[in-house]
């Protein structure tokens, strides 16, 4: 005989039969580093750091930190030592190139200020490379990306390809000097060359500073030639300014690399920052009908109860 209480237990699991009794499964025995509450061990956090560190922003970053330091230190001392040059042997009297001097002073003073900008511009773009790594690695999980993120990368963008255009412009300034110093060396290792000929006199052969413009055309003297000339060549003061200025040329060029660099990252950086908000967009869907459809599900279960 089936008393009333079986019959209602029976009836209780047939209409919900995911009402099983509890099954015990086989747990697989803990391998490696990981501790029983799942807590991740100091190799696999050491892994999943080293994961997330932009790679590309840190060389762009280095490279950029590496080529203004040249730029702005060899050039700062490089115009110095032209100043000296000048004032020793070109422009004997100080208001034939009172203007040179100010003008240099002031460029040694943006130098101070582009140091200053690109240090902190650098370590902004190095973490703007780390938020976008993390969220290319959490696209899955609870990251959200947003508008405001999406248009400061693209600001980012914008503002690093007005800075290689800049510094592409500095690189061919920063040539000039070069190009001045080379011909006045050239011309001593002709003079040097010539010493041997005695037909044709060195003194005959003259570099004028005056015809680059850097100071007027009555400075006094103004050029030099000859046994003057080598002497000039043979100080410490060109040899280290033009030396110098050669550095300060590469490191301008190292720092358009490294701006050529960060706008191919950010690029990149922004078009999966894009990726991601779709994917966002896509889970907020996802989520929302999945849960549309678990209150289905427990308004039909109230229903068939309030039937039985």
């Amino acid at each position: 005989v089936i008393t009333r209480p079986e019959m209602e237990i029976g009836r209780y699991h047939w209409m919900y039969r995911s009402s099983r009794p509890h099954q015990y499964h086989h747990v697989p025995a803990l391998r490696g580093n990981v501790s029983p509450l799942g807590i991740q061990g100091c190799f696999e956090c050491c892994i999943k750091c080293l994961g997330g560190v932009p790679y590309a922003s840190l060389v762009a970053t280095i490279l950029c930190f590496s080529g203004v330091a040249l730029f702005c230190g060899c050039g700062h001392v490089a115009l110095t030592g032209t100043v000296s040059i000048l004032e020793q042997h070109f422009s004997t009297t100080a208001s034939d190139h009172a203007l040179l001097s100010e003008v240099i002073q002031l460029m040694q003073y943006v130098i101070y200020g582009i140091a200053s900008f690109f240090f902190l511009y650098g370590i902004i773009l190095l973490a703007e490379g780390f938020y976008t790594t993390s969220a290319v690695k959490e696209l899955h999980g609870e990251f959200k990306t947003t508008a405001c993120g999406r248009c400061i990368s693209g600001m980012f963008v914008f503002l690093t390809y007005v800075l290689g255009v800049a510094w592409l412009g500095v690189f061919g300034f920063s040539a000039v000097p070069v190009f001045m110093f080379y011909n006045i060396w050239s011309t001593c290792e002709v003079i040097k060359s010539l010493q041997t000929n005695v037909t044709v006199p060195g003194d005959q052969i003259c570099v004028d500073i005056r015809q680059y413009g850097i100071i007027p055309w009555n400075a006094v003297p103004g050029k030099a030639c000859g046994p003057i000339l080598e002497n000039i060549c043979n100080t410490n003061e060109f040899y280290m300014s033009y030396h110098l200025f050669i550095v300060a040329c590469a490191g301008a060029g190292a720092t358009v690399i490294a701006l050529i660099h960060f706008l191919m990252i950010l690029s990149s950086n922004w078009a999966y920052l894009k990726d991601a908000s779709k994917m966002q967009a896509y889970q907020d869907i996802k989520a929302k009908e999945e849960q549309e459809l678990q209150d289905i599900q427990s308004r039909s279960k109230e229903q068939l109860n309030s039937y039985t």
